[in-house]
């Protein structure tokens, strides 16, 4: 028995939910050849996986690193927490599809999010036919080739629903009249034809604000399975308002449904998940460990009659004064706010809005105007959710023990000072709520975190330790695994997860990246 890769004497977590059992993993080519006692087998790369768990390579539902995944920094952030799918498309926005302006309009609005637009060097092939082109026109599959073995990771792309909308309707917030919505859908069916992983929607950004659930639903009916992913219109304690649209769009259409990064009151959002299954809604949703979120200034701070969808009118409204009212109404925010990203005003990127603004002599108020004018609507914000309470945890713990969940750090890469669930999500999964709190068995955690989620988006040969499966595995050892990303240092890494491997190369190994971009732009 001879293969490329032999992981031997390590306890294996295959991902079906059942105990970790005793076993060797060989690996030829891309794919697990065979899992058992093989005495005697031989292989190029021999890794001692001795008191170590071997696992299948985790998905990260909800990842922001449509820009930032080609940052090694980045993939090796994910690849120290066990991750090796990333998610993308996320929120209603990204890149593809769409015009030259659509994809300008997406960089633009969405930069603190998803990361500025810039092309990456050259593939380890030297074809600068595979620059990212970031300055449209883009389709789909122009996009996932881009990533297809360019990346450590793999990464799979969710169609998004407003970038579509204003690439056939602009900054409109005009309901989408027949001949509108033709549009979206070719470009919907065009998208999942090209390989991708659902539809996402963000009904709190623009201009996915403005779509009705309607609209949704009809875009929706070309899924097959795939899942509607969708940042509701409301959480926390409105989270009803949220969910009762999700149930409706599932119901006109018959697709399923996948709710971002549900957060809040376990006992608002619980029974409203219990609802909507029992309506025969196929829901399953994303949660990440921390009670901070993470997002972009002007959604948080800006009222709605302000056209955020049109970023210059924006910045003339901020400049002539007209909202200069308005910053009173946010007083209670402002100590909740810390500055993640603000380009051009780094020095406030670590402090709260109040402690900006003291440091600047200014009113919060007049700091967040400047933050907004100056990085022309780009500063980021992480902020603390004021209806989590004091029981905030215990409602993260029952909210990801239920059997619809899964794993998502909800990732954000841009700035001098993010959120540090990108850098530490699935490692606190493991510590906090497997080894410490015991919320998961180990068995149980690698359901929610690799085989569910795999399942969850048509990724149909990955998320399980089994012959003929693509070899993403993970080893490492559950006593010394730890997340060390704080909100005072986001960036950094985790530990305890040293060999990693992406399509059965090896990519991370004691730690560090090999330079190997296996990757691949996973289609459903």
């Amino acid at each position: 028995m001879r293969f490329d890769v032999v992981i031997s004497g390590g306890r294996v977590l295959d991902g079906t939910g059942g105990p970790p059992y005793r076993a060797d993993v060989a690996i030829s080519g891309d794919r697990i050849a065979a899992v058992g006692r093989l005495d005697g087998a031989q292989a190029e790369t021999v890794i001692d996986a001795a008191g170590r768990f071997v696992a299948p390579g985790f998905v990260d539902c909800h990842a922001h690193g449509d820009a930032a995944v080609f940052d090694p920094a980045v993939q090796q952030a994910a690849l120290r927490q066990g991750v090796t799918t990333f998610v993308l498309g996320q929120d209603g926005l990204s890149f593809a599809p769409g015009s030259a302006e659509t994809v300008a309009y997406a960089s633009r609005y969405f930069a603190a999010v998803n990361g500025p637009p810039a092309e990456r060097p050259p593939s380890g092939a030297g074809s600068d036919e595979r620059m990212l082109p970031f300055d449209g026109p883009l389709s789909v599959g122009e996009l996932l080739a881009s990533y297809d073995r360019a990346v450590a990771l793999n990464t799979a792309y969710l169609l998004p629903h407003g970038t579509i909308r204003y690439d056939v309707m602009g900054p409109s917030p005009d309901p989408a009249a027949p001949d509108d919505l033709a549009k979206m859908l070719r470009h919907v069916e065009r998208g999942l034809s090209e390989g991708a992983a659902g539809l996402s929607s963000g009904l709190e950004y623009l201009p996915g604000r403005y779509a009705t659930a309607e609209e949704l639903a009809a875009l929706c009916e070309p899924l097959g399975g795939l899942p509607y992913v969708t940042h509701m219109r409301a959480y926390g304690a409105m989270a009803g308002l949220g969910m009762a649209e999700v149930v409706e769009i599932a119901g006109r259409s018959g697709a399923a449904a996948h709710v971002s990064h549900l957060h809040g009151p376990a006992d608002v959002l619980l029974p409203l998940v219990e609802d909507a299954l029992a309506k025969d809604v196929d829901l399953t949703f994303d949660t990440y460990p921390y009670l901070r979120g993470n997002t972009i200034l002007a959604m948080y701070a800006l009222p709605p009659s302000v056209p955020g969808a049109e970023p210059d009118r924006a910045l003339e409204m901020i400049a002539s004064g007209e909202l200069d009212g308005w910053w009173a109404t946010l007083a209670d925010a402002w100590p909740r706010l810390t500055v993640s990203h603000a380009p051009g005003m780094e020095w406030t990127e670590g402090l709260t809005m109040v402690a900006a603004a003291e440091r600047a002599g200014v009113e919060p108020g007049e700091l967040c105007s400047r933050l907004l004018t100056e990085t022309r609507l780009e500063a980021g914000v992480v902020f603390a959710r004021p209806d989590e309470g004091p029981e905030g945890e215990e409602s993260v713990r029952r909210m990801l023990r239920h059997p619809s969940h899964t794993g998502g750090s909800d990732g954000i890469y841009v700035g001098g000072h993010p959120h540090p669930r990108g850098y530490g999500a699935f490692a606190r999964f493991l510590v906090r709520h497997v080894r410490e709190l015991e919320d998961w068995t180990w068995e149980q955690a690698v359901v929610h975190l690799a085989s569910h989620p795999a399942r969850r988006f048509g990724l149909a040969d990955r998320g399980l330790v089994r012959a003929g499966f693509a070899a993403d595995v993970v080893v490492f050892d559950p006593a010394a695994v730890e997340d060390r990303a704080t909100y005072a240092a986001p960036r950094t890494l985790a530990t305890g997860i040293d060999d990693v491997l992406v399509s059965g190369a090896r990519v991370l190994a004691g730690g560090e990246l090999t330079g190997a971009t296996p990757g691949r732009a996973l289609r459903s």
